[in-house]
């Protein structure tokens, strides 16, 4: 592996730990904020999502749809070479 692609891996791997840590801020976020009674309660009638609701779900869906699913996938090519080395010194064994 070069020394670039190493120096790109190693910003991977900071990137990761700084989306990590934001989606932990989002976490807290969204659970500083009361559930509403729509969310408490499936079988009320409510006409309008309230903002609290509307942040929430917002969240939820950022963290589930976009957040992780990046994170997955920038930690899993920055650990390419480390995973190929890996295997390659397991093989000569």
């Amino acid at each position: 592996m070069s020394a670039d692609q190493k120096a790109a891996q190693e910003q991977l791997r900071e990137i990761v730990r700084e989306l990590e840590g934001n989606r932990y801020r989002l976490i807290g976020v969204r659970e500083s904020l009361p559930a509403s009674v729509a969310e408490t309660d499936r079988l009320a009638e409510v006409e309008e999502a309230d903002p609290a609701t509307e942040i929430r779900t917002v969240i939820q869906c950022v963290l589930k749809d976009s957040l992780q699913p990046a994170i997955n996938d920038l930690r899993a090519v920055s650990e390419l070479g480390a995973r190929e080395a890996g295997e390659e010194g397991e093989e000569k064994e």
